[in-house]
């Protein structure tokens, strides 16, 4: 099995993009917690959204929005920056204009962040088959991990000791790998508990209908690729826990998630098609939106 080493790699600065809303502040906890353990310097981030590149406004339109956003953009990352020096970590603020996706990716590229944090809202009926958030569009493009948290009422409150429990899917797949090796790397500073799991599909396969010569390769299928992950997690010291489940795969995740009490979620969001109308185009995605608990995006 090939492990990307760069994905494992541990997390030395952190970018923390905010909009200054009341919700931020479930994301901004969560970053410190990890900027806590690993030592990470905090790089919060306000972008000034203009539809427009820099490069495209007029003086006029920048003067108009430069005023209040500025303002709001200053208080906003003084507000990250104060919170994490106050946790005894180093922190640096910026605020930029543009489009904030692009604006997030860029500014992570550039700084070297090893990994992105941010709040994501949960979203309801037809929106759920849209996706186009800053967070959605961060996520399937990101070359770092993306942390997610859920920022509504039904989201979990922030960590004050860690994790205890984290649920990493696998579909054998090299991103599931990579998102692997990356929960390691975090349940060895939490000293956390991997729960490992396959879910067989039952929007591709009819199993009810299907054949026994059918079920039985692709549960041998699922069993080889959560014992694969559950080796690499004992090989490095860690306490594995293993299931396979059948059903709806982001509905199976987010229940199985619940009933082991996780913390985490850490998942691959590569190999999957991206401007189909579903940014993302995986469970991934699914899960992201309805996750109680924050998700780890491993690309």
């Amino acid at each position: 099995m090939c492990v990307d080493v760069e994905h494992a790699r541990m997390f030395a600065t952190l970018l923390v993009p905010t909009d200054g809303s009341d919700g931020s502040d479930a994301a901004i906890a969560h970053a410190i917690q990890y900027g806590q353990t690993y030592g990470a310097k905090i790089r919060a981030l306000y972008v000034v959204e203009t539809g427009l590149e820099p490069s495209d406004l007029t003086d006029d339109q920048r003067d108009a929005l430069e005023a209040p956003s500025e303002r709001r953009g200053r208080e906003s990352t003084i507000e990250v920056t104060n919170r994490a020096e106050s946790a005894g970590l180093e922190a640096a603020r910026e605020v930029r204009e543009g489009v904030p996706y692009r604006e997030i990716l860029s500014a992570a590229v550039e700084s070297g962040d090893d990994l992105i944090a941010m709040g994501t809202h949960g979203r309801r009926g037809v929106d759920r088959a849209r996706l186009g958030s800053t967070t959605e569009r961060v996520l399937a493009l990101a070359d770092v991990p993306v942390l997610s948290v859920r920022l509504d009422e039904d989201a979990s409150p922030a960590v004050d000791d860690g994790y205890d429990r984290i649920v990493v899917p696998t579909d054998g797949s090299d991103a599931a790998e990579r998102a692997a090796e990356t929960a390691f790397n975090v349940a060895e500073r939490y000293d956390a508990t991997v729960y490992t799991v396959y879910v067989l599909d039952t929007t591709i396969y009819d199993l009810e209908d299907a054949p026994r010569s059918t079920i039985g390769p692709l549960r041998e299928g699922g069993e080889n690729a959560i014992q694969s992950v559950a080796s690499m997690a004992e090989d490095r010291g860690l306490e594995t826990k293993t299931a396979v489940r059948r059903g709806v795969p982001a509905d199976e995740l987010l229940a199985y998630a619940s009933s082991v009490d996780a913390d985490l979620l850490a998942m691959g969001t590569r190999g999957q098609a991206v401007g189909t109308g579903d940014l993302l185009g995986s469970t991934t995605a699914r899960v992201v939106r309805r996750s109680p608990v924050p998700v780890l995006s491993v690309g």
